[in-house]
């Protein structure tokens, strides 16, 4: 088996870290640790999945799988004897983690404080579980017991205990480093006391990690760092430009939080990467950004329930990642990276093969070796990988505290009183959740079967009802779509997105007419309303009103210049009034904002067959199918390009994909001009 060029790999994991804030402090020469890494090694935008909720995507990370392959569907389950919740404990994952394969694989690897790590895995190695800071007493000067099953080995427990900083005994001076006016707002004051217990717990993230790396050699250690979300939740809202619920006290007090806490991480990591030596490559990531200018929402005056549904809209889908070190290519450009693939990167820098049933790629144009070829699948390789028996159901303590703090960040509703409500409320979201998942990779017949579920459980959900329209369209089940958007309005008959959804299930059913009855109200307040100008324009696109479409995307583009699909519609528009080149441009306007849009190569795609320019025509279609391979068009095109240019093998194998496309729900928009069956009729080839 071929080595990697990592000697020692260090993952450093900070949630919701944001290229935005980053490199706001790098220009004002903040930030100098991570400026040295960015400046040694490559960065760019990750691409994150949907559902945007941390411990489905912290796991898709440690095992480069999606939410359906790795199991981790919510930020609590129900207990094993059904007596209650707890937090989502590494028994639930179904398949093996990075620590695993690397224990495997005979490497020595630490994690600290990775999502659903509880309880601690037996690996060759230091696992410190999330549920470290647990059951802080409230007493400053009481016992505070490590729970069971949170360190291993057993016997490193009393050096982490002992390593663990309290948040009633948290340095004064620290505090008024991350909050210089703390004496004037008082240490007992609700959003001190948050940002204590939250920073407290991250000082004991770090605090564990150089016990980990300290005890001996390793070759890879994985530490996660939540404060950034957590913090954020509570504090980017004062972040300047003044939001209009926050009074100018407040901005002047809490305004410069944020940006502290990131400088407080920037200072963490030079001390892990002293920890861990010279000569250790480092790979540093987030699982999404967080929005901090004009687009954060505003969910103060929200209800709970509202508030949980719209808390992941703080979430920007880039995140941040960097490479550095031995074995990476200074410099490197690295191409569209998603989340799935650092755990192949991880494995093949240090020299070991990804498994074929790994969703992500090796991000091989940002290292210096060559990967090794693939295996079947890393969990039909036998031996000790350091997982818990098949049959360990362990009924954890009571983690009464980090459910508690869920509730607080707003990704939980309170939870109901009695303990069938807890559990029907668990299994309703995390089946949503997995509807999301398999729905954001195009699998959108799958994702029908748990939104149908659902919906009938809980007719008046919004969120259940759009899902499973948005669904619906995607199969072709136009009129049950509209269905579905008619029955959610009887219940919320101001539902614009209900609105827009029916009005799109009507145009594609052919009822252009009755379309746009419903979408007259709704263009009669878009001016006020640039948030909704994305999704009419979407619709006025699906209703064949291209000049129309056009300038509510210019609106959407204003708004938000980053707004990738905007840039595509664009693109839609001017393919389908026979704008080649104008098309072309705005479909690269979008790429360059972001590689990972297989719609935006797909338009590309489509617009370089209209010019002749087959070659590169049939390189942004393969583009398209590679980062989203469920859409029936990028199969169509590609099947038309390759005849067309004599090669009846590769039209043979795109076609027969077509099919298995469209069952999945990769139907197209009805009556595109210039779309594949007008190219196949003007050029006489064979129609898809």
């Amino acid at each position: 088996m071929p080595a990697g060029n990592a000697q020692r790999l260090l993952i450093v994991g900070w949630d919701a870290a944001d290229w935005i804030l980053i490199d706001r402090l790098f220009a004002q020469g903040r930030m100098p640790n991570l400026r040295r890494l960015v400046d040694a090694g490559a960065r760019a935008d990750l691409s994150t999945l949907e559902p945007k909720l941390s411990p489905l995507l912290w796991s898709s990370i440690a095992t480069g799988k999606t939410a359906d392959k790795h199991g981790i569907l919510n930020f609590v389950e129900p207990k094993p004897d059904g007596s209650g919740l707890q937090v989502s404990s590494s028994t639930s994952r179904k398949t093996k983690a990075l620590w695993n394969i690397l224990s495997q694989a005979g490497r020595l690897v630490h994690v600290v404080g990775w999502y659903a790590s509880h309880p601690a895995e037996p690996v060759a190695g230091v696992v410190v579980s999330n549920l470290v800071q647990e059951g802080e007493p409230a007493s400053e000067s009481a016992a505070w017991p490590m729970p069971a099953g949170v360190v291993h080995p057993a016997d490193l427990s009393p050096e982490v205990a002992a390593a663990r900083v309290r948040a009633r005994a948290f340095p004064r001076e620290s505090l008024r480093m991350l909050l210089p006016k703390v004496d004037e707002i008082g240490v007992g004051e609700a959003r001190v006391v948050t940002l204590t217990k939250l920073m407290a717990y991250a000082a004991t993230i770090e605090a564990s990690a150089h016990v980990a790396m300290n005890r001996g050699a390793w070759d890879a250690t994985m530490v996660f760092f939540d404060a950034i979300d957590t913090v954020g939740h509570h504090f980017m809202q004062y972040v300047a430009p003044r939001m209009a619920h926050v009074t100018e006290r407040e901005q002047r007090l809490f305004g410069g939080v944020m940006e502290r806490v990131y400088e407080w991480h920037d200072a963490c990591l030079g001390r892990l990467l002293e920890t861990a030596g010279a000569g250790t490559t480092v790979l540093l990531l987030s699982d999404h950004g967080f929005h901090s200018d004009h687009l954060r929402p505003n969910l103060s005056d929200l209800p709970p329930e509202r508030r949980m549904e719209l808390e992941s809209s703080w979430h920007r889908p880039q995140g941040v990642l960097v490479m550095s070190g031995p074995g990476v290519r200074r410099g490197a450009e690295i191409a569209s990276p998603n989340i799935l693939d650092l755990a192949p990167t991880a494995l093949a820098l240090l020299g070991l093969p990804a498994g074929a049933d790994q969703d992500g790629r090796v991000l091989a144009e940002a290292i210096e070796c060559e990967a090794p070829a693939r295996i079947a699948s890393w969990d039909e390789v036998a031996g000790e990988a350091g997982l818990h028996p098949p049959e360990m159901r362990q009924d954890p303590f009571e983690a009464a505290d980090a459910l508690k703090q869920l509730v607080d960040l707003g990704y939980m509703a309170a939870l109901p009183e009695d303990v069938q409500g807890q559990l029907d409320l668990v299994r309703r979201e995390s089946g949503f959740n997995l509807g999301v998942a398999l729905m954001s990779r195009r699998r959108n017949a799958e994702a029908v079967v748990h939104f149908e579920r659902l919906v009938a459980e809980r007719p008046a959900e919004s969120r259940y009802a759009l899902c499973l329209a948005n669904c619906l369209v995607a199969v072709g089940r136009h009129a049950d779509a509209a269905a579905a958007a008619e029955a959610l309005l009887a219940h919320e008959p101001a539902n614009i997105e209900a609105k827009l959804l029916r009005a799109a299930a009507l145009a594609l059913s052919g009822d252009v007419a009755r379309a746009n009855e419903v979408l007259r109200p709704i263009e009669a307040i878009a001016a006020s309303r640039p948030d909704i100008a994305l999704g009419l324009a979407n619709v006025l696109a699906v209703a064949g009103r291209f000049a129309d479409a056009r300038r509510a995307y210019e609106g959407a583009v204003a708004r938000n210049a980053r707004e990738t699909m905007a840039h595509v519609g664009l693109a839609r528009c001017q393919l389908a009034c026979g704008g080649f080149e104008e098309a072309a441009g705005h479909a690269l306007d979008a790429l360059e904002i972001s590689q990972a849009v297989p719609e935006a190569h797909l338009i590309l795609g489509a617009a370089l067959a209209w010019y002749g320019d087959l070659e590169n025509a049939r390189t942004s279609l393969g583009f398209a199918v590679a980062h989203g391979g469920g859409h029936a068009d990028a199969h169509r095109w590609l099947a038309l390009v390759a005849e067309k240019l004599g090669d009846r093998a590769g039209a043979e194998a795109a076609r027969a994909r077509v099919a298995e496309a469209i069952a999945q729900g990769g139907v197209s928009p009805r009556g595109d001009p210039f779309g594949p069956a007008e190219f196949a009729r003007k050029h006489g080839l064979h129609a898809v």
